[in-house]
């Protein structure tokens, strides 16, 4: 079987089929039940990229509209709405069965000089004090019911640490303010595009979790109908995903059955390249 991050570099490989048209993979992300939502901001990122060649972005607002079949592709329509001296702008439509499931703008920026400030990183412990999730997973896999413990405990395309994780099924109320360490060796010697798509995946993963913390809510419980509705990123500078990366995340609010969250992600050096913002549907379950 193929590394999962082999996978994961095959599905960001997008078909073209005509000019300003792309086919990409469903299957093979994070979920197997739908399509996770990181895969398609990231192949729709690809999509636009691949009719940028000269600058970066800089900034991508995406909504969610419809969820994603992994097991058919998705067809990608860009349209090139504006080339201009300094920013370009692409909108880019992601359709399966002849119908929108994802929307995203991208702008993107040549690199010119300007000031400068940004926030500290918080201070947490460096990954190598830590337990990777991997190993975690496998620690909670008994606790697992069978009919998810395959998914819980496979390989993943990146490693991440978590601060301070908690039981997978049984969490407990906890801070809203959620930090994890994140990298993709894989991601060494890639092009600055193909570094900006692999993080807005992983961008996707876990965010949504930090509107669960307070309310001791776990994925793997039941509880809530969860899923991600929009998603906004800003990049800061050009990233080398295959070095360790403080992902910081909290949760300011939470009501009518949403959840916000917001995201800072830093280098180990503490350098803020990206910052993130999402709403999730946060809807209970009723069991009768």
């Amino acid at each position: 079987m193929p590394e999962a991050a082999d996978v994961l570099l095959n599905l960001l490989n997008l078909e073209e089929l005509d000019r300003n048209l792309f086919r990409g993979v469903g299957s093979g992300g994070e979920t197997p039940t739908r399509i996770y939502g990181g895969q398609v901001i990231a192949q729709a990122l690809m999509a636009a990229y691949l009719t940028v060649p000269d600058r970066l972005c800089h900034s991508l607002h995406a909504y969610f509209i419809r969820p994603g079949d992994p097991s058919k592709p998705v067809i990608y329509v860009v349209d090139p709405a504006r080339d201009g001296g300094s920013f370009t702008t692409r909108r880019v439509t992601a359709m399966q069965n002849g119908k929108q499931i994802l929307n995203l703008a991208a702008s993107f920026h040549i690199n010119e000089p300007g000031w400068e400030h940004q926030h500290d990183i918080p201070q947490v412990p460096s990954p190598e004090q830590l337990v990777s999730r991997e190993d975690l997973h496998k620690k909670f896999a008994s606790e697992v019911s069978e009919k998810i413990r395959v998914e819980f405990t496979r390989e993943r395309p990146f490693e991440i640490r978590d601060i301070d994780p908690r039981h997978p099924v049984d969490p407990g109320k906890a801070s809203d303010i959620n930090h994890m360490w994140v990298r993709m060796k894989a991601a060494k010697n890639a092009s600055p595009q193909l570094q900006h798509v692999l993080m807005a995946y992983v961008s996707d993963y876990g965010l949504l979790g930090s509107a669960l913390r307070p309310h001791g809510l776990s994925f793997l419980k039941g509880e809530a109908m969860t899923a991600s509705l929009d998603h906004a990123m800003w990049f800061h500078a050009p990233v080398q995903f295959d070095a360790w990366h403080l992902y910081t995340m909290d949760s300011p609010f939470a009501g009518g059955g949403r959840g916000f969250n917001r995201g800072s992600i830093f280098t180990e050096d503490g350098r803020l390249v990206a910052s993130v913002a999402q709403e999730g549907l946060m809807r209970p379950i009723t069991k009768t």
